[in-house]
């Protein structure tokens, strides 16, 4: 590091987070958080309601339960086979554009699925190459929120994105079931693709362009990109800590919810009774999550939530172990709801240090990482208790499992890297970041024409205009 004075001042302050807790209307009066924030709302409320409508639709084909099940899941796929080389396209092209052409995408193609009478395959075949332009969109939405918001309102905004999420995932999956049970699956479909044009409408309307996080000549070949990806997650102290604690986190909550259907059967002949059943073991953790999000933004600083994230990671998985005696379905709905509100607090904290400590240009390729294998351990989790399921008493198989992810976040717990440690990964990224964006800055301005003397002070825009917002609204140190 240099030692001269003016090299000193140069460099932009590096921003830490303070104890005060951010208030959500302080990222709302972010116009472009605004609009990425309606449109992830519309996005995934459209694509619960399809996600419910298309399983209906497939087994009214069909009649068969297994390729009902598939449809539900071919939505997974493309983050277990194909996540990371997608997301790493998210940060060769701009942000805003990603965001516009991946919802343009899905929405012709979602469209195509309200052709009347399309065989089973061409219907699970449509929605897989839909579901192709998942990953780029979130990989890109999750890039761009540090430029957005900044690094003080970064926690809040992670907290209020996630938690709007399971909101979104309970009304978009009791809307779908509804509407295409009680009118019509099409219905739902139709809704669905109007909500991809909402979307596309909100970045292209509300997000500035920017340029992409990659130049033409920064690009290498997608496979090697990608490698990159992992490189940084898994070879960095702070980020693998983070990534692993994300991973053991999701394959042992998403348990109770995977085996929800055949709980809610487990001594009940009553058909209604057990459908409300799973239905209440289904929405606990959303709902929790949605809780603990909340105590996240409203009573929680920085500080503690950085303090919690071990002891909670922990509780999260031990909240669960009372399922081994076999409780009532309310009862468990209830554990799951309380080990929901663990989740929602460690969530977007451990998501808003992943972010802080990610280097400028990696952020859509770190994040697929971590999608695909959140994606990953939800399969693997579901498929080893339900295989166990089937052999063993199933509260049996759940207390276990909950037992083993006690274990393993403990152990996690005690390897935890230090605060210093988070703290230094924290400061250099944000240096690196603003030396970045200053760069890009740089050559934002150098790109622009050079205007024939005297024409300056006639087309200087005037104060609070949008061309003063769009040049000062992402400064240096909002990495």
């Amino acid at each position: 590091m240099s030692d001269d004075p003016a090299a000193r001042a140069a460099k932009p302050a590096v921003v830490t987070e303070g104890d005060r807790p951010v208030t959500f209307r302080e990222i709302f009066s972010v116009g472009e958080y605004r609009a990425v924030y309606l449109s992830l709302v519309v996005n995934w409320l459209g694509d619960y309601l399809a996600r419910a409508a298309i399983t209906v639709l497939v087994y009214q084909q069909s009649k068969s339960v297994l390729l009902s099940a598939a449809a539900f899941a071919v939505s997974f796929l493309p983050w277990i086979i194909g996540g990371t080389l997608l997301s790493a396209l998210a940060e060769r092209y701009p942000y805003r554009r990603v965001l516009i052409t991946s919802d343009l995408f899905r929405m012709v193609l979602i469209a195509l699925l309200l052709i009347p009478h399309l065989p089973v395959g061409s219907l699970l075949a449509l929605l897989f190459l839909a579901s192709l332009g998942t990953p780029p969109t979130q990989a890109a939405r999750s890039a761009l929120l540090p430029l957005l918001v900044g690094r003080d309102r970064l926690p809040i905004a992670i907290a209020t994105n996630a938690t709007t999420g399971q909101a979104a995932q309970v009304v978009g999956y009791l809307a779908g079931a509804a509407l295409a049970t009680g009118v019509n699956p099409q219905v739902a479909l139709a809704v669905d693709v109007v909500t991809f044009g909402v979307s596309a409408a909100l970045i292209a309307t509300g997000v500035r362009p920017r340029p992409a996080a990659r130049t033409r000549a920064e690009r290498r070949h997608l496979l090697r990109e990608s490698g990159e990806g992992f490189r940084i997650v898994f070879g960095r102290e702070t980020l693998r800590a983070i990534a692993v604690m994300v991973f053991v986190l999701t394959m042992f909550a998403v348990v109770p919810e995977g085996l929800a259907a055949a709980w809610a059967a487990q001594g009940d002949p009553d058909a209604v009774t057990r459908g409300l059943d799973q239905g209440l073991i289904m929405a606990a953790g959303p709902i929790g999550f949605v809780a603990g999000g909340l105590l996240t933004g409203r009573v929680f600083s920085p500080a503690r939530r950085n303090r919690l994230i071990r002891p909670l990671a922990v509780v999260s998985a031990l909240i669960l172990v009372p399922a081994i005696a076999g409780p009532p379905p309310p009862a468990v709905a209830a554990l799951v709801a309380l080990s929901g509100v663990a989740q929602g607090v460690v969530s977007p904290t451990l998501n808003s240090r992943f972010v802080l400590i990610l280097p400028h240009g990696y952020r859509a390729r770190a994040y697929g990482v971590i999608q695909a294998g959140m994606q990953l351990s939800q399969f693997a989790a579901v498929m080893i208790t339900g295989v166990l399921a089937d052999r063993f008493w199933l509260p049996l198989v759940v207390g276990l499992w909950s037992v083993g992810g006690t274990v393993a976040m403990f152990v996690l717990a005690t390897r935890w890297p230090s605060e210093e440690a988070f703290a230094a990964a924290t400061e250099a990224a944000a240096q690196g970041n603003a030396a970045a964006r200053s760069e890009e800055i740089a050559a934002e301005r150098a790109a622009e024409p050079v205007l024939e003397p005297g024409l300056e002070q006639e087309l200087e825009p005037a104060p609070g205009s949008d061309r003063t917002v769009a040049t000062t609204s992402v400064t240096p140190e909002r990495s």
